[in-house]
């Protein structure tokens, strides 16, 4: 695993690893941006894809960790999780927004728009901009067309409710870079 996989640690619980992905950087192939908003899911959460076990469909969430997990959802757009903890456990990170920083002309032509704030400002728009599908579902964040970057100054992170959700809605483990633009869904004032 590199440096930057093992400086992230992604053996840790969801909660911890949404917190520190926070001001990543990820590309895939080349296009992408600072991530500036996530949600932890773990298989104990009644709104996580694990929590009834593992299926065919969520089955990469289950490990190894550094992977991804995408999925359909509403059967509309797809989503993409970094996934996390031991092998067979079950969690992830679902990455929300991020602010565009690399290739964002080819982000505008997948996405058939100009507005740079709305490229990535939420998990559909996010897959689209980056060109994820399913072919991506099981690969490892240590290979291409994946790479991450660490965040080169402190970020300051705030919490919050996750989204779009009907179980555990009070949870408070969605966590975005205070201040962004980019987020999908502003922080109410009990963001911490």
């Amino acid at each position: 695993m590199n440096a930057v996989l093992a400086a992230l640690d992604f053996t840790s619980p969801s909660s911890e690893l949404a917190r520190r992905l926070i001001g990543v950087t990820v590309l895939i192939d080349g296009v992408g941006g600072r991530i500036v908003e996530t949600e932890a899911y773990d298989f104990t959460d009644p709104a996580s894809h694990c929590f009834n076990g593992q299926t065919l469909r969520n089955g990469s969430m289950f490990g190894p960790p550094a992977h991804v997990y995408i999925y359909r959802s509403y059967g509309l757009h797809w989503g993409m999780n970094f996934v996390c903890c031991e092998e067979g456990h079950g969690a992830g990170v679902l990455i929300r927004a991020l602010e565009p920083t690399t290739g964002i002309d080819i982000m505008r032509q997948r996405r058939g728009m100009d507005d740079v704030r709305l490229l990535c400002s939420g998990p559909g728009r996010l897959c689209q901009a980056l060109g994820v599908t399913h072919r991506l579902n099981g690969a490892s964040l240590d290979a291409p067309p994946f790479q991450l970057l660490l965040a080169t100054e402190p970020v300051s992170v705030v919490s919050g409710p996750r989204i779009g959700i009907s179980k555990a809605v009070d949870v408070p483990w969605r966590f975005g870079l205070a201040g962004s633009r980019f987020v999908s869904r502003p922080f109410g004032r009990k963001g911490k």
